[in-house]
């Protein structure tokens, strides 16, 4: 079972993903994470290692921090 913070920084990272127009796939490529964990990651279906959100912040070109800013994900 997930938690709201697990499906928020999911969102969150899809949300990016798509501002950035980067696919699945790539980001996957850039962050060295599997393209079916990185869905898992992305739907909230699990948590991730602080080491992988330091490679996804990396592949996206944003802080960590930006990340846990959930404030816009309800805005699209």
């Amino acid at each position: 079972m997930t938690n709201s913070l697990t499906k928020k920084f999911g969102q969150k990272i899809k949300l990016i993903r798509f501002q950035k127009n980067i696919s699945q796939e790539k980001l996957s490529e850039l962050s060295e994470i599997s393209r079916s964990v990185m869905g898992k990651i992305e739907r909230g279906e699990i948590s991730t290692t602080l080491n992988s959100v330091e490679k996804i912040s990396e592949a996206l070109n944003v802080n960590v921090k930006e990340l846990f800013d959930f404030s816009d994900i309800n805005k699209y």
